[in-house]
């Protein structure tokens, strides 16, 4: 069977910001013949997240991350459906999805990588099992149940930062659901701004390209910050957390700001932040969400209950073709995204 596949033509460098030229569109080829264990699927849909540009060097600076290798076949979160099976737990028709999914329009790939998903916890959208009821679900859910501290009646605001990305784009939902009385997100265009306030319902958004942040922030938080999503890091993030309260809380769920640059993380903070952090007892905890997985059966059940009533809005950009991948990758790292941005390969 012939394939296409994208693989790793070159690396960015560490401090390099990556291009479509560091990914390579390949013809191949694959054996008719399944082991056993083995099936055969067809990629519906892939995604590209932030994260993987950490796996673009040679070391991931993360010992859960693995770094792609020079001219073999990338891979990342997909969904697809198995064309045929020699697994004892995968049929023919099953829909399913896996960490470990190779950017290939087919694949061959041992059933303990894979996953079977029900396509009805995604009201018929698949595409939403890579984002709002996949892994960016879990991790703006889970992300602001853990380490959010979002209470009832307690007239809290909220910041996200990267609002208008995958998992921004939810978290700030789940904390207007949760309680938060605002909630505003930070972005990076008026239609990221217009797409938060009439489509996601955020009480305020603040273009970071065009607007004075601080003085945006002080006008659209006169209560000062409680609880703050953190996706984006650097100068923003040093911005936010100077206007917390005492006792607050910050997210650290990205900080994508940071990286094309070659510092550890979570990257390094100024001496100010560090000190008004400490001063003002404000928890600023890593969150990931693979730690709390035990957690995410019934997490996911929540999600798809909440989308299908209506209560969280789903946004995505969708692009067309493998051939695509790598300029989806570099758009989404500069920001181009409003929602999950997917990439389709198959119907």
């Amino acid at each position: 069977m012939h394939v296409q596949r994208v693989v790793l033509n070159s690396r960015p460098g560490k401090n390099g910001v990556p291009g479509p030229e560091n990914f390579r569109l390949e013809e191949s080829t694959l054996a008719p013949d399944l082991k056993e264990e083995e099936a055969l699927v067809r990629t519906l849909y892939l995604s590209v997240d932030p994260y993987m540009r950490c796996r673009m060097n040679e070391d991931t600076g993360a010992e859960y991350l693995t770094p792609w290798q020079l001219s073999a076949c990338v891979d990342g979160v997909g969904i697809g459906v198995v064309e045929s099976s020699r697994c004892s737990s995968f049929s023919v028709g099953d829909v399913v999805t896996s960490f470990n999914w190779l950017w290939q329009t087919h694949a061959v790939m041992k059933g303990s990588v894979l996953q079977k998903v029900d396509p009805q916890l995604a009201d018929g959208h698949l595409s939403y099992l890579l984002g709002a009821v996949g892994l960016t679900g879990l991790t703006a859910l889970l992300g602001v149940r853990e380490k959010g501290h979002v209470t009832k009646g307690a007239s809290q605001t909220m910041v996200v930062s990267g609002a208008a990305g995958a998992c921004g784009s939810i978290a700030g939902q789940i904390g207007r659901l949760d309680g938060c009385v605002r909630v505003v997100g930070i972005c990076g265009s008026e239609e990221k701004c217009r797409a938060l306030v009439d489509d996601l319902g955020f009480s305020a958004a603040i273009n970071y390209r065009q607007e004075d942040v601080p003085a945006r922030l002080k006008e659209c938080c006169p209560d000062g910050v409680d609880v703050y999503f953190d996706n984006v890091g650097g100068p923003i993030s040093d911005t936010v957390i100077a206007q917390m309260n005492s006792g607050s809380h910050v997210i650290l769920c990205g900080q994508i700001s940071q990286y094309n640059k070659d510092v550890p993380y979570p990257p390094p903070l100024s001496e100010e932040t560090r000190e008004a952090l400490q001063s003002k007892s404000i928890t600023r905890e890593r969150f990931m969400v693979l730690e709390y997985m035990s957690k995410a059966e019934a997490a996911l059940c929540e999600l798809s209950q909440c989308i299908k009533s209506g209560q969280i809005k789903v946004l995505e950009t969708v692009v067309d073709g493998i051939e695509n991948m790598g300029d989806a990758f570099c758009s989404m790292m500069k920001g181009g995204n409003i929602g999950k941005q997917i990439i389709k390969i198959s119907e």
